[in-house]
């Protein structure tokens, strides 16, 4: 399993438009092979960023199933005006918190 994370800083004053946009949005990779889940979340503090986590099964699912596809498209179209500056984006690989043989 792989994990997704971006931090989206969406132009101030228009959260509410980058919100309707992105439940669109979420149709498109929700139906994309090796896709798991996606969660975004507002920050409290800076309330003009989001947290974007996607779970995925491979890495390759996002950089070559997805990115690659006819809906990554209609993502960007969607979404990608949105951001100032453009968002870094990593693969995080999940660690095992318990102790083996506990």
């Amino acid at each position: 399993m792989i994990i997704e994370h971006a931090i989206l800083p969406v132009r101030p004053g228009h959260e509410a438009e980058f919100e309707a946009a992105i439940r669109r949005a979420r149709r498109l990779i929700a139906v994309q092979p090796g896709f798991r889940r996606m969660m975004v979340s507002r920050s409290a503090e800076t309330p003009n960023e989001y947290l974007l986590l996607v779970e995925w099964a491979t890495i390759d699912a996002h950089t070559k199933g997805f990115r690659l596809s006819p809906e990554y498209n209609e993502w960007k179209a969607l979404l990608h005006h949105f951001y100032e500056p453009f968002p870094v984006v990593e693969h995080f690989v999940p660690i095992e918190l318990e102790e083996s043989g506990q």
